[in-house]
């Protein structure tokens, strides 16, 4: 992935001006037009939080969380794990892959976060994380 583009370029679209002027959308189409490489923890949690653009954006929150399981935007430490915990279910069942990789990652961190001041909500948010069953777990018939 080039990280030089844009979501409005990966995409080929473009969502133009807002329509609505709250403080979140105005952001969510400004980081439409922001280069990956320049995207902060803050923009990631933002995006992801809104179930925007996963496919681009969950790769760049993993890598993040693979270096410090607590990264944070700008509410608490731990808020980009929360909303990566908590992207859409549909997600994870096209991207088994990266879902395993970030339930590795968690484990593998569990004394970090059950260190953290917000241990209850990262614990809450991967109880309710779902992964698709692994192939084995499957049906004869692919459910």
């Amino acid at each position: 992935m080039n990280l030089s583009l844009t979501l409005d370029q990966l995409e080929n679209t473009d969502w133009g001006e807002p329509t609505y002027s709250s403080y979140l959308v105005r952001t969510c189409h400004a980081l439409r037009k922001k280069p990956l490489q320049d995207f902060t923890i803050e923009d990631l949690r933002i995006m992801i939080g809104q179930n925007i653009s996963l496919e681009y954006l969950m790769p760049l929150a993993i890598l993040e969380l693979s270096k410090n399981i607590l990264a944070e935007g700008d509410f608490y430490e731990g808020d980009l794990l929360k909303v990566v915990l908590s992207a859409e279910g549909g997600f994870w069942e096209k991207h088994p892959g990266m879902g395993e990789r970030v339930a590795t990652i968690y484990r593998q961190n569990e004394a970090v976060i059950e260190a953290s001041i917000s241990r209850k909500e990262l614990k809450k948010a991967f109880e309710g994380f779902v992964l698709p069953p692994a192939p084995s777990q499957r049906g004869g018939d692919g459910t």
